[in-house]
């Protein structure tokens, strides 16, 4: 029961947040307008907090890449494959809310609809990726041009060498610092977030609880399509018929250790020893398994469309058009690749779509909530996922170096 308590703790608080502010909601009706002050004091230490998170945390987790180390084989196919996946994890989903759409009977939330502002494609491409002033990389309306720059600060201070050693040092120390602030914050999150759901309840009632629900059914039903058919279809990919038995043979203690400890790095050692018997070389899953756990993560791709879906139905717009997709695709690649290092580093994808999109702040507490709910699966989807993905990369290599040596023989002849 400790175990438990300790694993989900901050998530049982968080719900029980949620539960009190909708029975607030409920009770006062409009009335609870009183509360949103508070719900808006968690969300203006959220917002501050995550800018410099975010580029401490980008920073110096490149600025430490050890630079005798160069991207080989492994490195290159497991890239392609883990972006690969999240990309078609992501586009399934979309594909889903199509065939199943949330946003029936929905309404948007008064007062805030007229406040999104409409780009043109190239627009938000420029808005995506830069700024024109320095300062402005410090707004939350920024958040890939913060990104971008975290990532050529990190390459700069690599560049740098031994001059750079002291900005490296600082880097590392203002991670440890922020990361702490984050976690501080989030212990106001149950409050927060409970003034948030209470306001929401109160002003669109109870159409608000089957917008959530239409969500968690497409959200959990899809996850396990995804768990059983897409990952039967990668291991077919990389080993056949007998590749979809192995890995499922092997995949029981992953899958439980990750639903147990809610984390895909506590679930990085039952991977390493199911890789193994699934036939992956150790020089493969000591690679593929490990960074994994921190940038590959199918559930938070599918998370992040159900999220912005749902964000999108409250304010009145529909998911669809090529531009919407599109970035809607390059938010769940960020995200996967960025959150593994940052508490609670799912909220890094709901500020960049909130950014994004034009959405008002009131758009956050809707996704954090979805987050909340869905973390479960999640976690088993972006768990489990690591060791298909190590299988995929070992028939990948094989075949790529298979591929060297006949065109060498070739070569001679």
């Amino acid at each position: 029961m400790g175990a438990f308590l300790k694993n989900y703790g901050n998530i049982i608080w968080l719900l029980a947040g949620i539960i009190a502010g909708s029975v607030l909601g409920l009770v006062l009706g409009p009335r609870v307008t009183v509360l949103k002050p508070i719900g808006d004091i968690f969300l203006n230490l959220l917002f501050t907090a995550v800018i410099p998170l975010v580029f401490f945390a980008i920073a110096s987790a490149i600025a430490n890449v050890d630079r005798t180390q160069k991207l080989g084989r492994v490195m290159s196919v497991m890239v392609m494959v883990f972006v690969g996946t999240v990309l078609v994890a992501a586009f399934l989903t979309i594909v889903a809310i199509w065939l199943f759409p949330i946003h029936q009977q929905v309404s948007a939330q008064p007062g805030v609809t007229e406040n999104i502002q409409a780009l043109s494609l190239g627009e938000q491409i420029t808005a995506l990726l830069t700024t024109n002033e320095f300062f402005e990389l410090l707004s939350r309306k920024s958040m890939l041009p913060l990104i971008i720059f975290s990532v050529m600060i990190g390459f700069a201070v690599l560049r740098a060498g031994d001059a750079g050693e002291p900005f490296r040092r600082f880097l590392n120390s203002g991670n440890e610092v922020m990361k702490s602030l984050i976690i501080l914050i989030m212990k106001l999150g149950p409050i927060g977030l409970g003034a948030y759901f209470a306001y929401q309840v109160g002003i669109l009632g109870p159409q608000l609880f089957g917008l959530y629900a239409r969500s968690m059914a497409l959200y959990y039903g899809f996850c396990l399509f995804y768990f059983v058919v897409l990952f039967s279809v990668y291991a077919f990919i990389a080993g056949g018929i007998a590749g979809i038995k192995r890995y499922w043979k092997n995949n029981v203690v992953p899958s439980l250790t990750a639903v147990g400890t809610c984390s895909s790095i506590a679930t990085i050692p039952a991977n390493l020893d199911a890789a193994k018997k699934m036939g992956v070389p150790d020089h493969i899953s000591n690679i593929v398994i490990p960074l994994g756990g921190t940038l590959h993560k199918d559930g938070s791709s599918v998370s992040s469309i159900v999220k912005i879906a749902v964000v999108f139905a409250m304010f009145g717009r529909s998911l669809s058009g090529a531009d919407t997709i599109l970035l809607a695709l390059g938010i769940t690649v960020i995200v996967s690749m960025v959150e593994g290092g940052v508490p609670n580093g799912a909220y890094i994808g709901e500020l960049l779509m909130v950014s994004v999109y034009g959405f008002p702040p009131e758009a956050l507490p809707p996704a954090m909530i979805i987050g909340t709910l869905v973390d479960p699966m999640a976690t088993l989807l972006n768990a489990t996922g690591d060791t298909v993905a190590a299988m995929m990369v070992t028939r990948f290599v094989k075949r790529k170096a298979e591929s060297g040596k006949q065109k060498a023989i070739e070569a001679v002849v």
